[in-house]
């Protein structure tokens, strides 16, 4: 047995895994590519760890990066091992040992909220870099959660009211509708149409995601998410808006309308984070509070670094 066919075993059996380190969502966003998983065992053979991850190659490197569209990745222990600080550094000790004959140029992954496996790999040499994702943990209270609104947000809602929300929107044309968005601020968009078909027909099949859409009263499209969720968090995964509607106010109303979705769904809300200090500041006008996790890094060939470099000397040049 492989150790994905193990995994996928040993996640059915467990009582609660994020949606980002389910077997079926690293294979729709690994699709084309290679992704496995480095498992950790107890003195009995009993999986107590595992470290699923995606495997790239270029030139003569291979790393391990995070996939598209996944925020999260890294580590996931089993509940007799969180919250305690020697078994998680034993775990996380077995996958460094195994990550360390792999011939890597270089690792990267962003590890979960409160992770003990952060500290230890740090411990073991890996760097970590603190990240930022923004939450609102308590939607029992819709009226409550909008009177925490900054006053922009509350008078965006106010220019909204003509406006509603769809949820019928179709895949191809949330693609279509996203690239519009990006053109008219003379951006292009980070993933391919085929990665978001693949990905929404997996994870429709597992009935964890939904398009919502803001529309006016003429059924123009003015904003769009793509929404996905596990057990515990709705997370705001790819939202989108036209900018010729920038004073509709159909940004914060799509941002309410998916909270009211998560609160359906009786989970709580991730604005799946940002390192921007603009897209921060627009989440944080929601209510939000901020939530630390980290990225967790190691350089195993310092010439890989210095082709990083270049390769971005490379993009850069090219717009």
């Amino acid at each position: 047995m492989t150790n994905k066919e193990r995994y996928s075993e040993w996640i059915e059996a467990q009582d609660y895994v994020p949606l980002f380190l389910m077997p079926w969502w690293l294979d729709a966003v690994c699709a084309g590519k290679e992704w496995d998983v480095l498992l950790a065992e107890d003195n009995e053979g009993k999986i107590v760890g595992a470290l699923p991850y995606l495997l790239r190659k270029r030139a003569w490197f291979k790393f391990i990066i995070m996939p598209q569209q996944t925020p999260i990745g890294g580590i996931w222990v089993t509940p007799e091992v969180t919250g305690d600080r020697w078994k998680t550094a034993e775990v996380c000790r077995q996958l460094k040992e195994q990550l360390d004959t792999m011939g890597l140029a270089y690792y990267y992954q962003q590890y979960l909220p409160g992770s003990l496996c952060v500290d230890a790999m740090k411990a073991y040499g890996f760097t970590v870099k603190e990240r930022t994702t923004y939450r609102v943990d308590d939607l029992s209270d819709l009226n409550k959660v909008v009177e925490s609104f900054s006053k922009n947000k509350k008078r965006q809602l106010q220019k909204a009211l003509s406006l509603h929300a769809e949820r019928t929107m179709d895949v191809e044309d949330f693609y279509r509708f996203h690239c519009h968005c990006l053109a008219t601020r003379k951006r292009r968009i980070s993933y391919s149409r085929e990665f978001l078909l693949v990905l929404e027909r997996k994870a429709k099949r597992a009935g964890q995601s939904e398009i919502l859409s803001i529309c006016d009263a003429d059924g123009n499209v003015l904003a769009a998410a793509f929404l996905v969720w596990d057990r515990h968090y709705m997370y705001y995964l790819i939202p989108t808006y036209d900018s010729t509607f920038g004073e509709s106010g159909a940004g914060a109303l799509l941002v309410l309308e998916a909270m009211k979705r998560a609160r359906e769904k009786h989970v709580m809300f991730d604005f799946e984070g940002s390192m921007n200090k603009g897209t921060a500041k627009h989440y944080q006008q929601f209510g939000s509070t901020a939530t630390k996790y980290y990225s967790v890094e190691k350089y195993y060939k310092p010439i890989f670094r210095l082709a990083v470099w270049f390769q971005k000397l490379r993009e850069w040049g090219m717009h």
